[in-house]
């Protein structure tokens, strides 16, 4: 895990060596947290596998319960950001995995619907605020030429979680009866836990500010804030943003709906995806190490095509070339059918390795765009927004499926959000003097 290794020839050896502490020092630390996020979150999809007919839910509503997970992130999402601003990432990243461990334990004990709707839109309103926290924090330690390859090494910390969770769960599922409990209460208890731990290892390691870094030398401290203090500077020279200004900019809400449909289709996909691998004929034991293959390839792609786009300065094609082609693998599944179950899988694949590959290159747009109180406050706006595309790509998928009987005609359905996504990025477009590297020192 190196962010500092392309194209390294004539920097500076402090500068150099400054990075490679920084990410040696806080990436780890970030990465632990949004593995236990995205397993937290994701973990409802290999528990629906028994869960659902445990509890007498039907498609949607599991999938509009699945969903309310992004409600709540909804309403909780731009006032978690301004705080972190104003209380620093240390503490309140600590307070948000608290509480989300302790939510995401508690789905093990729902009963009915209503249940599972109240801890779903919980854990959402607890969880809210990681993620694009993460997204500002980023901005405070990683100057742009280094920030998309640390995002792409930061998200695949999720890629993980996809590769090893659904078999870990799996395995879970398989302790049914332990102690009266079903296999899927057991999935939550014990998932939920090392988010718990992650708690005080927030608290103890991450530094809030480059200024307060005491393992970093005085000189490397003065660099780097020097170094963001400049790329600071250059952006609000070209535009600066008041956090007002921000919720009414042209190119912030074309953002906006670039990742809410990027979120119909991701997140439509992933909860239902082990049902969908089920329904190729996949035995149980099977399905979480079928479901996790198309993961380990989106893991080499994201942080390849991340290092890329820092290399190049380009962001908008990296981005929206992806989203393009994972339309295009969704809808082409519908041609396939499920009577091709090895050709459908490798296509859903090239589907996922799309998706994930263009992840981490869409925080390159707002991050360019907006600093300060602006940027924690559209940063939030993007992922709160953003996020309600989660709600109803699996609410959605599960409507469509209960009235069709058809996983194809719901992927059909699906397939159309990364186009308009494509479409918004285009046009939103992206100002490459706010790429400029500042000269080094």
């Amino acid at each position: 895990m190196d962010a500092t290794t392309p194209n390294t020839h004539g920097v500076d050896p402090m500068e150099r060596e400054t990075m490679r502490r920084v990410v040696w020092r806080l990436l780890p630390v970030l990465m632990l947290g949004y593995f236990c996020a995205a397993l937290d979150r994701t973990n409802v999809g290999m528990a629906a596998l028994t869960m659902r007919p445990d509890l007498g839910f039907s498609n949607a509503v599991f999938g509009f319960g699945t969903g309310l997970f992004f409600l709540g992130y909804f309403l909780a999402e731009i006032p978690s950001n301004l705080f972190l601003n104003k209380v620093g990432a240390r503490r309140w990243f600590a307070r948000i995995l608290m509480t989300w461990g302790i939510v995401s334990g508690l789905t093990a004990f729902v009963w009915d619907g209503w249940s599972f709707y109240t801890v779903r839109f919980l854990l959402g309103l607890a969880e809210a605020g990681f993620y694009p926290g993460v997204m500002l924090y980023m901005t405070w330690w990683f100057p742009s030429f280094y920030r998309t390859r640390v995002v792409a090494i930061f998200y695949s910390s999720s890629t993980i979680s996809m590769i090893i969770g659904p078999p870990i769960s799996g395995l879970l599922l398989q302790l049914d009866g332990a102690l009266g409990l079903h296999g899927w209460q057991w999935l939550f208890i014990v998932e939920a836990l090392p988010t718990v731990v992650m708690t005080g290892v927030m608290w103890f390691l991450l530094t809030d500010r480059p200024i307060d870094a005491a393992w970093l030398k005085p000189e490397q401290r003065t660099w780097l804030s020097e170094r963001l203090a400049s790329e600071r500077a250059q952006r609000e020279a070209v535009r600066k943003f008041s956090l007002g200004e921000t919720f009414y900019n042209p190119s912030v809400w074309l953002l906006t709906l670039a990742y809410f449909c990027k979120n119909v289709a991701f997140v439509g996909v992933l909860f239902f995806l082990p049902q969908i691998v089920k329904g190729l004929g996949v035995t149980t034991d099977l399905i979480g190490l079928v479901s996790a293959l198309p993961y380990v390839f989106a893991l080499v792609a994201l942080n390849y095509w991340g290092w890329h786009s820092d290399l190049t300065g380009e962001r908008t094609w990296h981005l929206a070339g992806p989203w393009l082609v994972w339309a295009a693998a969704l809808g082409v599944c519908i041609v396939i059918g499920v009577g091709h179950p090895v050709v459908l899988m490798m296509t859903l694949t090239v589907a996922l390795v799309a998706q994930q590959s263009a992840e981490p290159i869409f925080w390159a747009l707002p991050t360019a765009l907006l600093t300060g109180t602006a940027a924690a406050g559209g940063f939030a706006m993007i992922n709160a927004i953003g996020n309600l595309g989660g709600w109803f790509g699996p609410w959605a998928f599960g409507a469509v499926k209960d009235a069709t009987g058809s996983d194809n005609t719901a992927l059909l359905c699906l397939a159309l959000a990364p186009v308009i996504g494509a479409i918004a990025v285009i046009a939103a477009g992206h100002d490459h003097r706010l790429e400029r590297i500042p000269p080094r020192s």
